[in-house]
């Protein structure tokens, strides 16, 4: 019979990598599985000057310390092909199905699937991606410092986007659809960009083609009502047209908005105990490279605990158990221990009692339903009796 894994990771950016790096630390048996490139998006950044710790690097050179890291553990393996498809099995693990490498059966999942940025197959986007094509301000605007550049969009983003980027350009021109004093974002945005003697507008607007060499040197424009084209000189394009999280694989397992990121709570775990999500495919305020590895180390601590929890619970739920009495109960509140310590002397040689700190032990409170404690769950023979609150 196959091994079954501690955990299976998908996808190796950086909050999966970092979460193979505590897999690791722990002596987890853990695989992590790449279909393309190890690090995600991160790889089209030039320059990462914003990671603590790093004064200045690449992205591929600063993934390929976290894959070096990951690596390191000999309880790691990193497997390169495509999932297919994550199902719960009947004992609660989950099967992991691949392309080409065959299924793999683990007691928890990590999704690190990230995003990828709405493309508007303009001629030279994908080329130019990384060498005057940028789309994450935070990532790449210092790499414009003192250079002129434009922008493409007109929404929240866009415009406060090219606010920031003025902190580093010489000019920031704005390519906007609509007609002049029409913009898509917020009233404050506006007035803000309005305001900032960087930037610039060109309305009625859209961008046709990005041309350059090695790297981007001119942009072509096209004005929507006129038809003209006109060809103009910059140092970069940013484009701000919304990105896409990759969770197609995940959408009918998991709870997600409905732009499709994955939603998770501070432990990063979905809405499928067992299964956790980092990085830029969830609901998060920040995707930045120091919040994806934080994610990472959170989930991977999580879903550690978790299993421990489930392998207690599985061993105290078996046929030939007899009475058990699970008592859930707040530790920080002093009158919930005197509740439950005089409740274990009224259950105590009828029952056997186990006590679980919610604040660390949930799994159990959670597939019960509880919402309140002190809360008693009365188990026979590993069948459920009933629950008091």
């Amino acid at each position: 019979m196959a091994e079954t894994y501690d955990m299976i990771i998908v996808g190796g950016g950086a909050g999966g990598l970092s979460a193979a790096v505590y897999a690791g630390r722990a002596e987890r048996k853990a695989i992590l599985i790449e279909k393309g490139s190890y690090g995600g998006r991160i790889n089209e950044t030039r320059e990462i000057r914003n990671y603590p710790g790093t004064i200045g690097d690449t992205g591929i050179g600063l993934m390929e310390k976290f894959k070096a890291h990951a690596l390191a553990f000999p309880t790691n393996e990193l497997k390169r092909t495509t999932v297919t498809g994550i199902k719960q099995l009947d004992n609660g693990n989950f099967l992991v199905q691949t392309k080409r490498r065959g299924d793999f059966e683990t007691r928890c999942v990590l999704l690190d699937l990230g995003t990828k940025p709405r493309v508007l197959g303009i001629p030279g986007e994908k080329e130019f991606a990384g060498h005057g094509v940028a789309y994450c301000a935070t990532c790449d605007a210092e790499m414009f410092k003192g250079k002129e550049i434009y922008v493409l969009g007109a929404g929240d983003q866009a415009i406060e986007e090219a606010d920031y980027l003025t902190g580093f350009a010489s000019k920031v021109t704005v390519i906007v659809l609509h007609e002049e004093g029409h913009l898509d974002c917020n009233e404050v945005a506006a007035a803000t960009a309005f305001r900032n003697p960087k930037i610039d507008f060109v309305w009625n607007s859209t961008l046709e083609e990005i041309k350059g060499r090695d790297e981007v040197e001119g942009l072509v424009i096209k004005n929507v009502v006129t038809g003209a084209s006109s060809e103009v000189e910059t140092d970069g394009i940013f484009f701000f047209v919304g990105m896409i999280p990759q969770t197609e694989l995940v959408r009918d397992l998991v709870e997600c908005d409905d732009k499709g990121y994955i939603a998770v709570n501070e432990k990063k775990e979905t809405s499928v105990p067992g299964i956790y999500a980092v990085g830029d495919c969830t609901q998060t305020f920040l995707r930045q490279v120091v919040t994806a590895a934080a994610d990472g180390a959170i989930a991977a601590t999580a879903s550690e605990r978790y299993v421990k929890e489930k392998k207690q619970i599985d061993s105290l739920l078996t046929p030939d158990a007899g009475k058990v009495a699970f008592v859930f109960y707040d530790p920080y509140d002093s009158e919930q221990i005197e509740q439950v310590s005089a409740l274990e002397e009224k259950l105590r040689g009828e029952w056997r009692v186990e006590r679980q700190d919610i604040t660390r032990q949930s799994l159990l409170y959670g597939r019960l339903g509880l919402t309140a404690s002190p809360a008693t769950a009365f188990y026979f023979g590993g069948k459920l009796m009933g629950t008091e609150v």
